[in-house]
């Protein structure tokens, strides 16, 4: 079983998460942050993850800590599921309509963090949540995962959808990357020999 727990402890976070990479997209989130638990609850169903989040964080000052926070154990789950990275297929791509929106994600599980971001989210707040929040979540999961995550906006106007379909278009991208290929179960993806 590929699965991973962390708990970061800091002075405006605490989060406890479970992952399982070979799940069946069961979720149980609570971020203190209604939006967040939606999108990652999308997350986790369409890239067939088993995911588990606590997070009790300063939202009394703003979301921004719990989002990137967030982000920053996500991606360290995935890093320590992953191991050494033997035998995964390492990159991934969905291109996903939600509505009028339509989003592409790419995903190179490279080892070097990197955040390709072509969005224009057209308002400040979904809710309560503050959009320009989504860009610091995937910063920091691709930062703390070590992978190089595009997202390209092809079409939208529905700020909601937008990130839904960001959210949804980057778990079917992990889902194909993280995904053992049978032919190279033993291999590492690379011409070095290391991600």
């Amino acid at each position: 079983m590929r699965t991973a727990t962390i708990e970061r402890d800091t002075a405006e976070t605490r989060i406890s998460l479970y992952l399982n990479l070979d799940g069946r997209g069961e979720y149980e989130n609570d971020t203190g942050v209604g939006f967040l638990n939606h999108m990652l609850d999308l997350f986790a169903r369409h890239g067939r993850f088993d995911l588990k989040v606590k997070c009790a964080g300063d939202t009394q000052v703003d979301d921004h800590h719990s989002v990137e926070d967030v982000g920053i154990a996500l991606g360290a789950a995935f890093a320590r599921a992953l191991g050494d990275k033997r035998g995964i297929q390492r990159y991934g791509s969905m291109l996903l309509p939600m509505d009028e929106a339509l989003m592409l994600c790419a995903v190179d599980i490279s080892g070097r963090a990197a955040l390709g971001w072509k969005a224009e989210i057209p308002s400040q707040k979904i809710g309560t949540f503050d959009t320009e929040l989504a860009k610091e979540f995937w910063l920091a999961f691709a930062r703390s995962l070590g992978a190089a995550v595009h997202f390209q906006q092809l079409a939208g106007e529905n700020s909601h959808h937008i990130v839904e379909a960001m959210f949804k278009a980057a778990g079917r991208a992990l889902g194909a990357a993280v995904a053992v290929d049978p032919r190279f179960a033993g291999e590492i993806p690379s011409t070095k020999g290391v991600l």
